[in-house]
């Protein structure tokens, strides 16, 4: 489904990204870890076309991003609340992108109510704008209007930030939902360890832009990976 081939990254002299190959199948659960500067977010923008490479391609579907939109059409996305239109009320913002993805209103509300637990009656209803909003509550409505059109991928940056311990874990059950009939490719980066480890069937390390582990996850996995960061 996603093929990421000689891909860079240079400011300047300055290269924060070097990733020789990676290619993930469709219906896999990706996770991306590394320290801060390891070039997770700078990974995930090329890959959504936000920023240019340096050298090198990304394939979405056969679709090189950034040579076409067509990707868009089956791709969602939540990066930080610069995705939001935080002039709007989450109603209205999830209204606005239903129609983007051919969503009836009444599509709309029916799909938003699969999420009351996880809203936690924070979101719906409330009469605030999104920039009103908790940076948690934000990056709940981020999430949940990246699933929405029934899209083939879904690309998540740091999706437990700012999230409390209950949201965490109805998000992990959403994302584990997610990909269970193998439909959907959710890619997500994390620096919490122990949340990707068990939501994500394969994690790749970055180090400094490089790839240095591309682990299949066992029960092994986390012991490996704290290992690894506390080197």
């Amino acid at each position: 489904m996603i093929t990421i081939e000689n891909i860079s990254k240079k400011y300047g002299k300055a290269a924060v990204l070097n990733v020789a190959s990676v290619a993930i199948p469709k219906g896999q659960s990706f996770g991306l870890v590394g320290n801060n500067g390891a070039g997770k977010t700078t990974l995930f923008n090329i890959l959504l076309d936000l920023i240019r490479p340096t050298t090198g391609k990304i394939t979405n579907n056969n679709i090189v991003v950034n040579e076409s939109e067509d990707w868009k059409n089956f791709t969602g996305s939540f990066i930080d609340e610069s995705f939001l239109i935080s002039y709007l009320t989450p109603e209205e913002y999830f209204d606005f992108v239903g129609d983007l993805r051919g969503m009836s209103k009444a599509d709309v509300k029916s799909f938003i109510a699969q999420f009351d637990e996880f809203f936690n009656d924070e979101i719906i209803g409330k009469n605030k704008y999104l920039r009103d909003l908790s940076k948690g509550n934000q990056k709940k409505a981020g999430i949940v209007a990246a699933m929405m059109g029934n899209p083939e991928v879904v690309i998540l940056d740091e999706p437990f930030a700012n999230l409390d311990p209950t949201t965490q874990i109805r998000l992990k059950q959403i994302i584990k939902t997610l990909t269970e009939n193998r439909a959907i490719t959710v890619l997500i980066s994390s620096h919490d360890l122990t949340h990707v480890t068990e939501v994500c069937e394969r994690i790749v390390v970055l180090d400094k832009g490089v790839v240095v582990k591309d682990i299949e996850t066992s029960p092994e996995t986390l012991e490996e990976l704290e290992s690894y960061f506390a080197l």
